[in-house]
């Protein structure tokens, strides 16, 4: 009976350890890239080198809302995951970033920060050390970072009881975008041209929900942005 009970604890505690290491899998989304993440590191990079797009769901969407896009600049490589805050991209820097050898990395993180996904409250101290975390990581592998400003929003769907969501953002983008300058880091300003009206939105014409570019907000704003930003590494 006892040997029993011991077979019985064991595979109990094997199935916990199973759906705790899922769970941390799905936090993390390590998971997600691996396989791709496989085999670019065994195929030889484009001369230039590689371009990683670091993100949420605006990066995520990205490659299928303007697929022609990537297929012209095989550089770059999107690695966005929807839903993910800064907490999580910092814990997946290195696989989804580092060992990937790029010669740049392009930070877009925040907007899920302020939306507090994961119930994790907004302290913008904490998103913006996510960031410089992050930075850090890049130049100590001899990464060069571009910093992206988080895109305008009013209101979060997913998140109606969020408050001060464009003061939020206005906050932490100035942040950013004086930690660039004061350390000779390009930031991409994907806001001043897609803001909206007295309450900050992102502007109509190119979103469907308030949050998410449309096509039209990726081909005629991000992209002309973006490219004008890395130009140097596109053209090397």
């Amino acid at each position: 009976m006892k040997y029993l009970f011991s077979k019985i604890a064991v595979a109990a505690l094997m199935l916990l350890c199973a759906a705790s290491a899922s769970a941390q899998d799905k936090w993390t989304g390590i998971a997600r890239y691996a396989a791709s993440n496989a085999r670019l590191i065994a195929t030889p990079a484009p001369a230039a080198g590689r371009i990683v797009l670091l993100g949420n769901s605006i990066t995520d969407f990205w490659p299928s809302k303007c697929p022609e896009f990537f297929a012209q600049h095989p550089q770059l490589v999107p690695r966005g995951i929807s839903g993910q805050t800064s907490y999580q991209m910092l814990v997946r820097f290195r696989e989804d970033v580092v060992n990937l050898h790029p010669v740049a990395v392009v930070i877009n993180c925040g907007t899920n920060d302020i939306a507090e996904n994961g119930g994790i409250p907004y302290v913008e101290d904490n998103t913006f050390g996510n960031i410089l975390s992050m930075v850090e990581i890049a130049k100590a592998n001899g990464i060069k970072v571009y910093l992206s400003s988080v895109l305008p929003c009013a209101t979060m769907y997913w998140a109606p009881k969020r408050t001060g969501v464009a003061d939020k953002i206005a906050a932490l983008n100035a942040r950013i975008q004086r930690y660039a300058q004061q350390n000779g880091i390009t930031y991409i300003d994907y806001f001043t041209p897609m803001v909206h009206g007295t309450d900050r939105a992102l502007n109509p014409a190119y979103t469907t929900d308030g949050v998410h570019p449309t096509e039209e907000g990726y081909r005629q704003v991000m992209q002309p942005v973006l490219i004008k930003a890395i130009e140097k590494e596109i053209r090397d």
